[in-house]
């Protein structure tokens, strides 16, 4: 199999259904051998299996391509670590590591449990960092040695981590999260060979087919605009070598669309060179406002 991606090494979480998957299969299409890591849960994130990992690695192979299964829980630092070991040890090395394991329960903020609370930041954030801080090291280590690898990190965030979105606050709070620790490791991680960016997918998933409900039907024109095979060529390009001058993005995929997120940066400001009075403070913000772009609304709104 030969592609834009052949010979890279690459890891795909949560790659036993939904996006992850269809991650895997492209990766695979375009001549990356690929670690399919699943945990096997239900898109609550209950349960567990090797289920999904296996039937994906499968259909790799079944294509011509090499892949092997990993169930390790990607929250777990130690478990992350030897998923990292597995494909240099299987593969020879590691060149892409995509970050898409994750699931949702929407829940009203009044209504979201502390249990749910603390599930979705393990799940989606730590789940993001633990698998990039072993997959770094690993890169430090290769440029220290005079190895430098064209290295790839893609994670992924979403509309309701960058906009917000009604009844997924602990979700949006997680995605959040993901897109800083994006533009941070950016930032650190340069020096080793290694871009980190990050999506905004859109389609329809386990996760997402109640939002989504009103798409099911087959569209007239024969394009689905949700189906998740729509975002893969995006995390085939970013694995690629050719990707190599773009780093610290989040890059929003939906349907035939590609957007460039552009998130917080500094607008309108004054200085008056002394400490504020309380009273002063009102006038001077609302003023700051009327120069500032306004936000874009929370989804659900």
């Amino acid at each position: 199999m030969t592609g834009i991606c052949q010979g890279r090494i690459a890891i795909v979480t949560g790659a036993g259904r939904g996006l992850g998957r269809e991650h895997a299969l492209e990766l695979a299409r375009q001549g990356a051998s690929v670690v399919v890591n699943d945990l096997g849960t239900s898109g609550a994130g209950e349960g567990a299996s090797s289920g999904p990992a296996e039937e994906v690695v499968e259909e790799i192979r079944a294509l011509g391509g090499e892949a092997v299964a990993n169930s390790s829980d990607i929250a777990d630092f130690e478990q992350a670590g030897q998923m990292v070991r597995q494909a240099i040890d299987t593969f020879g090395g590691l060149d892409v590591l995509v970050n898409n394991a994750g699931f949702l329960r929407d829940r009203m903020l009044v209504n979201a449990s502390e249990e749910e609370w603390d599930a979705f930041i393990r799940v989606h954030l730590k789940g993001h960092f633990a698998p990039l801080r072993h997959a770094a090291a690993y890169w430090r280590d290769e440029a220290k040695a005079g190895r430098t690898r064209q290295a790839r990190i893609i994670n992924t965030s979403s509309g309701a981590g960058l906009q917000g979105s009604i009844g997924q606050g602990t979700y949006s709070a997680a995605k959040a999260g993901i897109a800083g620790l994006t533009l941070v490791a950016a930032a650190e991680l340069g020096r080793y060979g290694v871009t980190v960016n990050a999506l905004a997918p859109a389609a329809r998933t386990r996760m997402t087919e109640a939002a989504f409900a009103d798409t099911m039907a087959a569209p007239e024109d024969g394009f689905d605009a949700m189906d998740p095979t729509n975002v893969a060529p995006l995390v085939a390009w970013l694995a690629s070598e050719d990707s190599g001058d773009v780093t610290g993005r989040v890059i929003e995929s939906e349907g035939g669309k590609l957007c460039v997120e552009e998130g917080w940066r500094h607008g309108p400001s004054v200085d008056i060179g002394r400490r504020w009075d309380p009273a002063d403070i009102g006038p001077a913000v609302r003023d700051l406002l009327k120069q500032a772009q306004d936000p874009e609304p929370v989804y659900g709104t």
